[in-house]
Formats: C-alpha cells, sequence, structure tokens
C-alpha cells in the first residue's frame, strides 16, 4: 500500500463524505444515547475499492470524527478502534464473503462490549439489533457502489 497525493485526497472525500452523510442518517438508540448510521457504508466501500489498510484509515477516522462531532466524546477513541477494524477486516480480498461478514462481527461485538461496560447488559443487548441492521445496510450500500465504480480505478 502506497499512500499517494491522489490517494490520501480520495481517502479523505470518502471520510468527510461519510461524516456529513451519518450526520443526515440517524436513527436515535435510547437506551445508550447512540445512534444508527450510515458510516459502515463508507468504511466498507473504502475497504472494498482499496484494501484493508484504507478502509482502517477510513473506518477509524469516520468513527473518530463523528462521535466527536456529534457530541459523543467518550466513544471516539472505540469507534477509532472498532470502525478501523472493521475498516481493516472488510479488505480481505480471497475470501470477501467471509471478510465481511467478519467485519460486521467486529462493528456488533465491539459497540456490544463498548455498550456493556457503559450502560450494563439490557442496554447492550437492546443495541445489537440496530447495529446489526447498520451493518448490513452498509455493506448492501457499499458493494452496490463499489459494483457501480467498476469501470472507474
Amino acid at each position: 500500500m502506497t499512500l499517494t497525493p491522489k490517494k490520501i485526497s480520495v481517502l479523505a472525500m470518502i471520510t468527510a463524505l461519510t461524516v456529513a452523510i451519518s450526520f443526515f442518517l440517524k436513527i436515535p438508540m435510547p437506551l445508550t444515547k447512540g445512534v444508527v448510521t450510515v458510516l459502515d457504508a463508507g468504511v466498507i466501500f473504502a475497504a472494498l475499492r482499496f484494501g484493508r489498510v484504507e478502509g482502517a484509515i477510513v473506518g477509524g477516522l469516520t468513527g473518530l470524527l463523528f462521535d466527536l462531532l456529534s457530541g459523543y466524546p467518550h466513544w471516539a477513541i472505540f469507534s477509532l478502534l472498532i470502525h478501523g477494524g472493521q475498516g481493516y477486516v472488510a479488505g480481505g480480498k480471497t475470501n470477501r464473503t467471509l471478510w465481511l461478514v467478519l467485519s460486521g462481527v467486529i462493528m456488533v461485538a465491539g459497540y456490544f462490549l463498548v455498550s456493556w461496560l457503559f450502560y450494563g447488559f439490557g442496554a447492550a443487548l437492546a443495541d445489537m439489533p440496530g447495529n446489526i441492521i447498520q451493518s448490513i445496510f452498509g455493506v448492501v450500500v457499499a458493494l452496490t457502489l463499489d459494483r457501480a465504480l467498476v469501470k472507474i480505478k
């Protein structure tokens, strides 16, 4: 992986667009005072399009920036790690379906554990369906976008 100025600018644009769109399309989760967003779509798209490291960069930055800008600073470091890990795993090339499923498991399990730490087991369990839906939606959107842009490299 080589980070050229062109690649850095593209990753920065994907990050910025993902954060901006996530501000407008979010569903509140009352038990943990968090939100379900479309953040995963940008993370998975970057991983599919460019690879593991780029997916981790976009994932970590989008999670961190969204939380800091949305008033969830206590989540920021966890989102950096969870979405960064999600992006890294989603960039696997050999068995794409397996890596996409594992990336969703990382996101759902990561937020479950942190929610459990912050709010207790019941709230973490209640938050899981939203995170599962967010993960599945993100994969569907990212795959659709990646296929639509297949001729552009």
